[in-house]
This record gives structure tokens, C-alpha cells and sequence, in this order.
């Protein structure tokens, strides 16, 4: 009888992992989408500033000092727009499988440093 239950319990662990993979596939989905909305949104609000900043040429942003990380972002953001990576592992290969987690990591530490 106590093989049986072990047996029973080994059955229920296995089950309850299962279940954990899933619940982890799922929060990883989610954790992709955020990076992908959050990079998609940085670039938004970048390409804003910029028609406001054509809109209103006289009143130029008040840190001069940033002017270059936010030049250097851009020209990465547009690249990668372009289809092509900017992270240091496929650094200027073109991206063919859809967005690379690597990519709109750096753009996004790189979007939050300017700031």
C-alpha cells in the first residue's frame, strides 16, 4: 500500500508542475507584451516630441545636455523600425522573426537612461 500512495503522490507533484509551466509560459507572454507595448510607446512618444518640437521650433527642450543619447536613440529606434537589430548579438542583421526581446531591452534601458 505504500508504493501505491507514493506512486499517487509522485502522479499529483507531477500535475502540480505542469501546471506551474503553464502558469510560468503565461507570465513570460505577458512580460514580452509589456516590453514590446513599452518599447512601442517610448518610440511613440519620441516621434510626438518630435512634431511638437517641429510644430514650435523657437522653444527647444530645456536639457541640451541629452541632445546626443536622444539623436543616437533615435537613429537605433529607426534601424530597428527598419527591420533591423541593435542589440550587441545580431547587432545589424536583419530581424526576421518578428520583434527581438534583445533589441526592445536596449531600446528601453536606453529610452530610460535619457531620462
Amino acid at each position: 500500500m505504500e508504493k501505491q500512495a507514493i506512486l499517487n503522490r509522485m502522479t499529483q507533484l507531477e500535475d502540480q508542475i505542469g501546471e506551474l509551466y503553464k502558469e510560468l509560459g503565461g507570465l513570460k507572454q505577458q512580460i514580452v507584451q509589456m516590453l514590446e507595448e513599452n518599447t512601442r510607446l517610448a518610440l511613440e512618444n519620441q516621434a510626438l516630441r518630435e512634431q511638437l518640437e517641429q510644430l514650435n521650433p523657437d522653444q527647444r527642450s530645456a536639457s541640451s545636455e541629452n541632445d546626443g543619447i536622444g539623436e543616437g536613440h533615435d537613429n537605433l529606434a529607426r534601424l530597428y523600425n527598419e527591420g533591423f537589430h541593435v542589440c550587441n548579438v545580431h547587432y545589424g542583421n536583419m530581424r526576421t522573426n518578428g520583434d527581438c526581446l534583445f533589441c526592445l531591452s536596449f531600446l528601453s534601458k536606453t529610452s530610460q537612461e535619457e531620462k
